[in-house]
């Protein structure tokens, strides 16, 4: 994953964590706006997350944000 789609996806992951809690859900297109201005970075997105790590479509942000940090 390139370091600006990782740096975006962990800031998304600490907003979701801090405004609802630590049992927050998210997909990969929390990492998005609501239109597909980039779709080989949405591709990229969805690869680590579904052929990479094999995850649900809903996972808790604090195991996104922890994968992410541990795989720099």
């Amino acid at each position: 994953m390139r370091a600006s789609l990782r740096n975006k996806a962990v800031a998304v992951c600490n907003e979701k964590i801090a405004k609802k809690g630590e049992a927050v859900g998210l997909s990969f297109y929390a990492f998005f706006a609501n239109k597909n201005d980039d779709p080989a970075l949405l591709m990229e997105a969805a690869e680590w997350w579904i052929k990479t790590h094999e995850l649900d479509h809903f996972e808790k942000a604090v195991k996104i944000r922890d994968l992410i940090i541990s795989d720099i």
